[in-house]
């Protein structure tokens, strides 16, 4: 399958037409941003470390009932996914307390929560991506009723299988960002990436940050994060 024209650059990623109008190829890039852009540099190796682990997170998510965009890995840095429309709806699993929600709440970062938590924002560079709640998305037409509870739903079974997942890896999944998308007959699929561009990973023993906190914050060190991430994924 090969690219055809360039429909869409995002801050991480470009996507690319193919022969079949229902498939896109998705071109993962090195380019870093924060900040809703407001930081931007490059980490190296990014975008091959996101592809490919997106990918791996995308079979075994399937394999656990949940439908993804993911048809096939085409080489380091590109996939070929299902054609979809973004739901205009970003959601935040959160499994201890950290980044936004630490300091919108003026709490410590670190607090386990008894049990997940999930906020929505509208997908809106423009506006920042304000906070909303599913009422405002319902009456913003962002999605239907029945749509956004099985988003809700497939949201925390995401959480469960990588929540379970990552622990057997010694790292403990913090929260994470993610996107869903409407396929040409309708169906809702997890979309975008699952990455340490997209969600929070500490060492389960030395909560060391192992995601793109490391860039945001000027920790240092963000390639080895990525890397050590991925060779934990790899072994």
């Amino acid at each position: 399958m090969e690219k055809l024209d360039q429909i869409y650059e995002g801050k991480a990623k470009k996507v690319y037409a193919t022969a079949d109008e229902n498939l896109y190829i998705v071109s993962y890039k090195d380019d870093a941003t924060a900040f809703n852009g407001l930081k931007k540099g490059t980490i190296v190796g990014k975008g091959i470390i996101n592809n490919r682990m997106s990918n791996m997170m995308m079979q075994l998510l399937e394999k656990k009932g949940v439908p993804t965009h993911f048809v096939q890995e085409l080489s380091d840095r590109d996939t070929l996914v299902k054609k979809v429309h973004i739901v205009p709806l970003e959601v935040i699993i959160r499994n201890v307390s950290a980044g936004s929600f630490a300091k919108r709440y003026g709490v410590e970062e670190g607090i386990v929560f008894d049990e997940p938590t999930i906020e929505f924002s509208y997908k809106n560079d423009e506006l920042g991506d304000p906070l909303i709640n599913s009422y405002h998305a319902l009456a913003l037409k962002l999605a239907t009723k029945d749509e956004i509870e099985l988003i809700k739903t497939y949201a925390f079974k995401v959480n469960e299988v990588l929540k379970e997942y990552f622990l057997s890896l010694g790292v403990k999944l913090i929260d994470f960002k993610l996107e869903f998308g409407k396929t040409s007959d309708g169906e809702i699929v997890l979309a975008d990436e699952i990455s340490p561009d997209t969600c929070r990973f500490w060492d389960a023993k030395t909560n060391e940050k192992l995601d793109k906190d490391r860039f945001r914050r000027d920790l240092g060190g963000v390639e080895d994060a990525y890397r050590e991430i991925f060779a934990r994924i790899t072994k």
